[in-house]
């Protein structure tokens, strides 16, 4: 059992939390101007607290949630990294129409996780007929819509659903997508997981720097800048901030619903503690003008737990991961392939007929 941690011991929290939640200070790395998220249509998102001071959303929940799968990927071996290794997850390879690569990706890429269109796609139906076995979700009944397309746009199939062996069939595939939550609306609306896992980063009592610059033009100082020609001035609003703070909440009592075994549990609180660890220490330049840095570190609840080091969390990773073999699919990583043919813009009498392809 785990405990090697300051007190309370892990295991005491596993078993009577209801959440963990972690509070980091951050700074500027250098300087003291950072550059927001931006929302298409809005821009940067500031708002106002009930005392009057300007706040700004630094990094979204949806963000933070794929941060905290990336800092679990191995981009140039194309695998999760060291410490991960044996977790299960599902690798893509996407052809096109002759069955050339277009590319891989996997679900801990994936925006949605295993409801990646890359992965309950037509092409991978025997895949989609285990999850649906697993996870206790009737197969849908009747013919494709009026539009055709997958099953996604069927009707929902009749009975309960059971979130428990929802949660244990995605934890058998790609257990990022009970931590970190996932819709699988391709095969039931109902199928919901909800976040584990959740962050977000806000700055308080923040103002607006203004700066600016041009693209400048060596050959034609006056050409058209909307081919990308001429001298181009454009304006940057970058933030500064009385204080920066990164919030993280482990739900462990929504965990302790799903009803998993001991040494899964242990496992996904680890590998939450690990992953936001690992973003602290690693994955905190989110932007070009956005690198930022840890002043401190707090657990907020459970109080006087410490919070450890990815490395400190390691050991027990490995042995975990180890223990849970029996839980997770074999092979770990579930390999499809899954051809892709871009839908025919409208008009487009030069792109490829998919009139009777599905390419959601």
């Amino acid at each position: 059992m785990m405990g090697r941690f300051d007190s309370p011991s892990l295991t005491d929290v596993l078993e009577s939390e209801p959440r963990i939640l972690i509070e980091a200070s951050l700074r500027p790395s250098q300087g003291e101007r950072f550059q927001p998220t931006g929302f298409p249509d809005l821009g940067a998102a500031t708002f106002e607290s009930p005392d009057g001071r300007t706040h700004l959303l630094v990094e979204s929940p949806q963000s933070i949630a794929n941060r905290l799968e990336l800092v679990s990927w191995d981009e140039a071996a194309g695998d999760l990294v060291e410490p991960l290794r044996g977790l299960p997850y599902v690798k893509v390879r996407v052809v096109n129409a002759n069955g050339e690569l277009l590319g891989e990706t996997s679900s801990v890429l994936e925006a949605h996780r295993l409801n990646s269109p890359y992965i309950l796609n037509d092409d991978n139906e025997e895949f989609k007929r285990r999850l649906r076995e697993l996870a206790g979700i009737p197969a849908r009944q009747g013919g494709r819509s009026k539009r055709g397309g997958n099953d996604e746009q069927l009707a929902s199939p009749v009975g309960p659903l059971d979130k428990r062996r929802l949660a244990m069939a995605a934890l058998r595939f790609d257990p990022g997508s009970v931590l970190h939550g996932v819709f699988l609306e391709k095969l039931d609306g109902r199928a919901r997981l909800t976040r584990v896992l959740s962050g977000f980063i806000e700055a308080e009592d923040v103002r607006p720097a203004l700066s600016g610059g041009v693209k400048n033009d060596r050959i034609d100082p006056s050409g058209d800048a909307k081919a990308g020609y001429g001298n181009v001035p454009f304006t940057r609003v970058e933030y500064v901030a009385g204080s920066i703070t990164a919030y993280f909440n482990l739900d462990l009592a929504l965990l302790r619903a799903y009803g998993l075994p001991d040494p899964a549990m242990e496992l996904l609180v680890l590998l939450g503690l690990w992953k936001i660890a690992r973003f602290l220490e690693e994955g905190l330049r989110l932007r070009t003008a956005c690198d930022l840095a840890v002043r401190q570190v707090d657990v907020t609840r459970p109080e006087g737990f410490s919070f450890p080091t990815s490395r400190e969390l390691e050991p027990d990773l490995r042995r975990l991961i180890r223990e849970c073999q029996p839980h997770f699919a074999s092979p770990p990583v579930t390999t499809l392939v899954t051809r892709y043919v871009r839908k025919k813009a409208s008009g487009d009498e030069t792109g490829p007929d998919t009139s009777d392809e599905d390419t959601d």
